[in-house]
């Protein structure tokens, strides 16, 4: 598995850097301490993922997912940041992030993230998934005072029908939710992995999302499972 790497911290930059060119199975093709090349990195490098600091100079992490998603479609962007308030958490989930570490993740468990967002997953440390649930706790949460007449007209929530999801993509998109990678999918539903990975192009573009962690924010929200 490919990947690049960006983090304008010196130190941790090659820290990590060490750590991706030590583990069977990576291959660093380069580390970064800004984004001012980016779309011409991942045009060239064509990474199978994207590890990205948020707090970058000029081009922020979050402001360079939809870059990479744009110019390298496949590429899985894991973010690893300081930043665990639930504004930027959300935006780089919004702008096609497939995950979200926070930097005081031990190693073991960067390296397993990478592997996992790889394979189709989208790993979050602790935390920042208790935001992300809290999240639709709140959504979902009832009023506690009367609300008015005119409150109390029927929210106007999209149909699950207007998505024109078929019954095989409803299957695929409940999996997601559950959490089980593309290959568990697949098993469980006796299709291929590339099978799998078509009928998930098809799901983003009905849903208008850029990675399977926003689509599953958007099937959860808008009750599509």
């Amino acid at each position: 598995m490919n990947l690049v790497y960006y983090e304008d911290n010196r130190d941790l930059r090659e820290g990590i850097s060490f750590l991706l060119q030590a583990t069977p199975g990576l291959e660093l093709l380069g580390a970064f301490a800004n984004c001012r090349n980016l779309t011409n990195e991942m045009r060239s490098l064509q990474p199978d993922v994207v590890l990205m600091d948020i707090d970058l100079p000029g081009i922020t992490g979050i402001e360079a997912v939809p870059i990479v998603k744009a110019t390298s479609p496949q590429t899985q962007v894991l973010m690893l940041t300081v930043f665990d308030n639930e504004e930027k958490i959300f935006q780089a989930i919004r702008n096609g992030a497939s995950g979200y570490l926070l930097k005081h993740t031990p190693p073991s468990e960067i390296l397993a993230a990478i592997f996992d967002v790889h394979r189709g997953g989208s790993p979050m440390t602790a935390n920042v998934a208790r935001q992300v649930l809290r999240f639709f706790q709140q959504q979902n949460a009832l009023p506690t005072d009367k609300p008015s007449a005119k409150e109390t007209a029927p929210e106007s929530r999209p149909d699950p029908d207007d998505y024109k999801l078929s019954s095989r993509e409803l299957d695929i998109v409940k999996g997601l939710v559950a959490g089980y990678s593309y290959k568990l999918i697949a098993d469980e539903l006796h299709i291929s992995i590339d099978t799998v990975r078509s009928h998930i192009r098809h799901i983003y573009d009905k849903l208008q999302v850029n990675s399977k962690t926003e689509a599953i924010l958007k099937a959860m929200r808008e009750g599509l499972v």
